[in-house]
């Protein structure tokens, strides 16, 4: 008589690798440095550990909340194009209070989406002869410009101050041409 033997499971492909940097909404982009398994309140987990150099912060991840916590890889050239391709366009200052705009601009910031990213840094832009800025829209444009900026320099494999400076001088373009016009 023969044995049935049974099929192993085959293994789940994971979504990332070790050394992949991948975009978690509300911390910006971190590397995948390990993949662990541990015991958690009695279950055992498959967690990513992915580290934020520039928060200096380790997340833990279960492998099975990846789309839940909206954990995703480095956006394509293409999107980072049109995402820096949203910074050439006009910024839209809205009349609402203060707390009403930076409550919209956190949403869109934690949102990893790199094209709502831009817009903030878009909309809170201020060219060096208009210093006109808040301290809580400085630390907001800060926020943004670093977020887009460390995305970007991974897709285009440069570091991120020149990032940072290759957005800057896309904004002063834009906010330039934007005066020739208003000033014909």
């Amino acid at each position: 008589m023969a044995t049935k033997t049974k099929a192993k499971p085959k293994a789940k492909k994971l979504p990332f690798s070790v050394k992949d940097y991948v975009v978690y909404p509300t911390h910006g982009v971190g590397q995948v440095v390990d993949v662990v398994k541990e015991e958690v309140a009695g279950f055992d987990l498959q967690l990513f550990v992915i580290r934020f150099a520039a928060e200096k912060m380790t997340l833990r991840v279960p492998v099975g909340k990846v789309q839940e916590a909206g954990l995703r890889k480095i956006s394509s050239k293409d999107k980072m194009q049109s995402a820096v391709g949203t910074l050439k366009g006009r910024a839209r200052s809205k009349r609402t209070m203060w707390s009403r705009r930076a409550q919209e601009y956190e949403a869109k910031i934690n949102s990893g989406d790199p094209i709502a990213i831009a817009e903030v840094v878009r909309d809170l832009h201020r060219p060096p002869d208009q210093p006109d800025q808040s301290y809580s829209e400085r630390q907001m444009y800060e926020a943004a410009i670093s977020r887009l900026a460390l995305e970007l320099a991974l897709v285009e494999k440069i570091d991120r101050t020149a990032a940072i400076e290759k957005l800057e001088k896309m904004l002063i373009k834009t906010a330039d041409k934007a005066a020739e016009q208003t000033a014909d």
